[in-house]
C-alpha cells in the first residue's frame, strides 16, 4: 500500500523552491495589477479628466521607470534581488492604496493621480530588473524553455482572471476598489517574496562602483546586435502599444463598445491568447529561436487595427486572443535568448538596458497620444500604430543575428566554461547549425518576458 507521500504527485526537479515563490508572487500581483489597469484609466475618466488626462497620468508612471530603470538594474547586481523585489512591493504597495483611498472618498485630482502613478514606476523601475535577474537565474539550462513557458502560463492566467474581474468590479463598485485590491496583492507578493533563497548566487567581486557596473551592463548591451536591434525595434512596439491600449482602448470601449466591462473581456481575451501561447510553447521548440518570435510581433498591430475601424467587441476579442498567443511566442523566445547568452552575474544589468530601451519613449507616446487623436483623429492615430509596429519588425529581420540566433543545449551562465578563445557568445549564437546539432545532440527552442 502506497503511503501519501508516495502517491503525491512528484514535481519537476526544475521547480525549485524560488521558481514557485517566484510564480505564485507573480500571479498574486498579476491578478492585483491587470485590474488596475482598467481601474486606473476609469479613475481618470469618472473623475472629470479627458483622453489626455489618461495619457498624462500613464506617462507619469512610465517616467520614473525609465529614468531609474538603469540605476534598478545596477542595485540588483550588487544587493540581493529579493530584498530588492520587497522594498519595491512596498512603495507599490504603499502608493496603490492611498490612490484608493482618493478615489474612495472623491478627492482624487489630476496631480494626486499621477504623483501616486508615478511612485508606482518608479518601484516597477527597482523591481523589474532584480525580477528578471531572479527568475532567470532559478532554472537550469536543459529546461530552461518550459520553466520560462509554464511561469508565463501562470502569468497569463492571472492576466485573464485579473482583466476580466477587473473591468466587472470597476462597473459594479467603481476603480477605487479595484485599485485597494491592487494595493493588498502587492503586500501579499511582498511577503512571498521574503523568502526566496540567495545562497546559490555567487557573491559578487567588489566593483569600481555604479557607473562601472552600468558600463559593464553597456558594453555586454552593444556587443550583441541580436539584442540591441530587437530592444530598439520594441522602443517604438511598445510605445505605439502603450498608447492604444492605455489611452485610445478605453476611450473607444467607453464611446463605441460599451464601457469598462467591454473593454475588461477584451484585455481578458488577450491573456486567454497568452495563455494559450505559452501552453505552445511547452511543446513547441523552433530552432532559430529569435526568427521565430520576430515574426510573431507582427501580429501585434492587429488591436490597433482593430479599434480603428472600430471593430464589434467579438471581433475585438478575437484579434486580441490572436495578438496574446503571438506575443507569448516571442516572449518565450526572448527569456531562453537571454537565458543562453546573457552571464548570470550581469543579467539584471543587461535587464535594466533591454526594459530601459524598451519602455525609453512609453512616456512620450501616452503623454501626446491624446493631442495627436485631437490633430489627425482617434482612427487616423491608430491607424499609424498599427503601421509602425509592421515597419520596424520588418527592419529589424534584416539584423543577420536575429534571423540566425539559435538554441544550444546549455546557457552561458556564472561558472560554465567560456566558449573557446576566438568565439565570442554572440558569434557563437550565430555559427552554423549543424555544429549546434552535433554538439547538443538535437535541436530545441525558448523564451522572455512580455511588458
Amino acid at each position: 500500500m502506497k503511503s501519501p507521500a508516495a502517491s503525491r504527485p512528484r514535481r519537476p526537479e526544475w521547480a525549485g523552491h524560488n521558481y514557485l515563490l517566484l510564480t505564485a508572487a507573480a500571479v498574486v500581483t498579476g491578478l492585483g495589477s491587470h485590474g488596475a489597469l482598467v481601474a486606473a484609466a476609469f479613475a481618470v475618466l469618472e473623475s472629470g479628466g479627458d483622453g489626455g488626462d489618461v495619457g498624462l497620468v500613464a506617462a507619469a508612471r512610465t517616467l520614473p521607470l525609465v529614468l531609474f530603470l538603469l540605476v534598478g538594474g545596477a542595485v540588483a547586481d550588487r544587493l540581493p534581488r529579493h530584498r530588492v523585489m520587497v522594498a519595491a512591493n512596498a512603495l507599490n504597495c504603499v502608493s496603490q492604496a492611498v490612490f484608493a483611498v482618493l478615489v474612495l472618498t472623491d478627492r482624487a485630482q489630476l496631480w494626486q493621480m499621477m504623483l501616486l502613478t508615478a511612485l508606482c514606476g518608479t518601484g516597477q523601475a527597482f523591481f523589474s530588473p532584480a525580477a528578471e535577474g531572479m527568475l532567470m537565474s532559478s532554472v537550469g539550462g536543459g529546461q530552461a524553455s518550459r520553466a520560462f513557458a509554464l511561469f508565463r502560463m501562470a502569468m497569463s492566467g492571472a492576466a485573464i482572471g485579473g482583466a476580466a474581474l477587473g473591468g466587472a468590479l470597476v462597473a459594479a463598485f467603481g476603480p477605487g476598489w479595484v485599485l485597494a485590491v491592487d494595493a493588498a496583492a502587492f503586500a501579499v507578493a511582498g511577503a512571498l517574496r521574503m523568502f526566496l533563497d540567495v545562497s546559490h548566487v555567487p557573491e559578487r567581486a567588489p566593483g569600481g562602483g555604479l557607473l562601472a557596473d552600468l558600463r559593464e551592463g553597456w558594453d555586454e548591451f552593444v556587443g550583441r546586435p541580436w539584442l540591441w536591434a530587437v530592444v530598439a525595434q520594441f522602443s517604438v512596439v511598445v510605445a505605439v502599444v502603450g498608447a492604444a491600449d492605455s489611452v485610445y482602448g478605453p476611450l473607444v470601449a467607453q464611446e463605441s463598445l460599451g464601457g469598462a466591462q467591454p473593454w475588461g473581456l477584451a484585455l481578458a481575451a488577450f491573456g486567454v491568447g497568452t495563455l494559450g501561447g505559452a501552453l505552445l510553447m511547452t511543446r513547441w521548440k523552433p530552432r532559430r529561436l529569435l526568427l521565430t518570435g520576430t515574426l510573431c510581433v507582427f501580429p501585434l498591430a492587429l488591436p490597433s487595427a482593430a479599434l480603428a475601424v472600430p471593430l464589434p467587441v467579438g471581433g475585438l476579442v478575437a484579434v486580441m486572443f490572436v495578438s496574446g498567443v503571438a506575443v507569448e511566442v516571442f516572449g518565450v523566445a526572448w527569456m531562453t535568448s537571454l537565458h543562453q547568452e546573457i552571464p548570470e552575474e550581469k543579467l539584471s544589468r543587461v535587464a535594466a538596458y533591454d526594459w530601459f530601451g524598451s519602455t525609453a519613449m512609453l512616456p512620450l507616446s501616452t503623454a501626446v497620444a491624446g493631442p495627436v487623436a485631437d490633430l489627425v483623429g482617434r482612427s487616423s492615430a491608430l491607424w499609424g500604430c498599427a503601421a509602425l509596429v509592421t515597419v520596424v519588425t520588418a527592419l529589424v529581420l534584416l539584423v543577420p543575428d536575429v534571423r540566425n540566433l539559435t538554441r544550444r543545449a546549455e546557457p552561458v551562465a556564472a561558472g560554465r566554461p567560456e566558449e573557446p578563445s576566438g568565439t565570442s557568445p554572440a558569434s557563437a549564437a550565430v555559427r552554423d547549425p549543424s555544429e549546434d546539432a552535433r554538439r547538443a545532440g538535437g535541436t530545441g527552442p525558448d523564451a522572455r518576458t512580455v511588458r
